[in-house]
């Protein structure tokens, strides 16, 4: 695959174990250290629960947290929605992948609405190699497409070895939420 021009990096964090979005957080975080702004848009979180992430960036001026889901979709009662919600988070994150001001753009689970049809991968795939050219992208999720894979610079995969939630340990406030 042909390198672009410009210095914007292309991350993806990938796999079924914890700890994709947590890592794309830390980037986040780093950069933040250096006066980077961030847009994070998240496929999966609802706009109606903040989470401790949402709490965080609020505190830090400069990363911008959207919500884009209603919760985990496949609890969902109404995928028309959870589809319009994606679709609509789709389109910010595309203005924020047009967005000098923007330093990072967050895509948190965007695997899910990829996988699900509600967004295409080739739009995805478009889209990232029309950004800024000296802007970095964050892609999180399971299952990422070999479109993806093929796209990022650096792509991690996260292997679950063991999980408290399988052995009866709720989510922690501060550690999954």
């Amino acid at each position: 695959m042909k390198k672009r021009s410009g210095t914007g990096r292309i991350l993806l964090f990938t796999g079924d174990g914890k700890g994709k979005t947590t890592a794309a957080l830390g980037i986040l975080f780093r950069a933040f250290g250096y006066g980077m702004s961030a847009k994070v848009i998240s496929f999966i979180k609802s706009g109606d629960r903040i989470c401790g992430e949402e709490l965080a960036a609020k505190k830090m001026n400069g990363i911008e947290f959207d919500s884009a889901g209603a919760g985990f979709t496949w609890l969902s009662k109404d995928l028309e929605k959870d589809k319009r919600l994606a679709r609509e988070g789709w389109e910010k994150a595309k203005l924020a992948l047009s967005d000098k001001k923007v330093n990072i753009v967050l895509l948190d689970e965007i695997t899910y609405p990829i996988n699900y049809g509600w967004i295409t991968k080739e739009e995805v795939v478009e889209a990232a190699k029309e950004r800024i050219p000296n802007q970095h992208l964050i892609i999180t999720g399971r299952d990422a497409c070999k479109e993806l894979i093929e796209l990022a610079d650096t792509v991690t995969e996260m292997k679950e070895i063991k999980h408290g939630f399988k052995h009866g340990i709720p989510a922690t406030r501060g550690i999954e939420m």
